[in-house]
């Protein structure tokens, strides 16, 4: 069995931790995405019942923003792969 040194063990620890460190930053940047949207629909929906459809529009446009923002966080995937 081959014999695996401290320091790679060391280093493969510190990319993990910063990996989920990554992660749990992605995770609340989505979470603030989200709120913002539910705010702009639960507002939408009050001034569409005050009648006000223009603005209920507008701010169901911003949450939909918002949602769109909060599936593109994260790790991006290049298309590296050249079709032929």
């Amino acid at each position: 069995m081959p014999k695996i040194s401290i320091f790679w063990y060391s280093d493969l620890n510190k990319l993990l931790v910063l990996k989920n460190l990554i992660m749990n930053a992605v995770q609340i940047k989505k979470q603030a995405f989200l709120k913002q949207a539910g705010y702009f629909f639960k507002n939408a929906s009050e001034h569409a019942d005050e009648g006000d459809l223009q603005s209920c529009a507008g701010l169901i446009l911003k949450a939909l923003d918002k949602e769109r923002r909060a599936s593109r966080v994260g790790p991006q995937v290049l298309h590296l792969i050249k079709s032929r």
